[in-house]
């Protein structure tokens, strides 16, 4: 099976997309988008990779599902297009950016401009039914989206993981941490952001590391 994806993944992920599991996904998925509003929009499912080619992978931030209204999903976990208002959790990303750094709040919630310095901005499950929060999950995503995390851990070095709450936490077991830094904390969501996200320095600290070996810096 080919799929659509930027060619330096294509070689690490090829095994996955040859799996009958991905067959089935791709199938379920298809159908969907013929019979249901999905986001992202469909040419986007894989923008993420797109963006950000494995051999530029620095920093990998794990979202959990797509946003599930109109025109705010493009394929980037926590980002939304130009011109669409900032969802809370997002809101809270860029006060803690302020805080941490100093970075003054950015008028546009489009966070490709941390993708194409290396942030992979990598959702676990990578559709969604409009208005159906979590509507294709367990449905083959998070196989694939967890061969992602693996193949990064074993193929490369020195790789910042992000990891925001209770879920994406969980992917910690997929991760070498003998050879990558892991950065945990509560989620930016209003929900939980005072019980330790606030004051998490997780950008500052993504920087230091990158520096300590020689990565330029992601300019948040």
């Amino acid at each position: 099976m080919k799929v659509k994806i930027h060619s330096s993944w294509q070689k690490y992920l090829q095994s996955e997309f040859d799996k009958p599991y991905f067959e089935q996904l791709t199938s379920f998925v298809r159908q969907e988008y013929a019979t249901q509003t999905v986001y992202p929009p469909g040419k986007l499912i894989f923008n993420a990779f797109d963006l950000c080619p494995f051999d530029n992978v620095k920093v990998v931030l794990i979202g959990q599902d797509p946003y599930h209204e109109p025109g705010q999903a493009h394929g980037l976990c926590f980002s939304v297009n130009n011109g669409v208002a900032f969802p809370p959790s997002l809101n809270n990303i860029f006060k803690e950016i302020h805080d941490d750094i100093g970075h003054p709040i950015p008028e546009s919630g489009d966070l490709t401009r941390w993708a194409t310095q290396g942030v992979l901005l990598l959702n676990a499950t990578l559709t969604v039914r409009a208005h159906q929060a979590g509507s294709h999950q367990r449905k083959g995503w998070e196989q694939f989206t967890d061969a992602v995390i693996s193949t990064i851990s074993k193929e490369k070095d020195n790789v910042v993981f992000i990891l925001w709450g209770s879920f994406a936490q969980s992917k910690s077991a997929l991760i070498d941490q003998s050879k990558h830094y892991i950065l945990r904390s509560a989620h930016p969501s209003p929900l939980s952001a005072y019980r330790g996200f606030f004051g998490n320095h997780h950008f500052s600290l993504t920087n230091s590391y990158l520096k300590e070996h020689n990565k330029k810096e992601i300019e948040w």
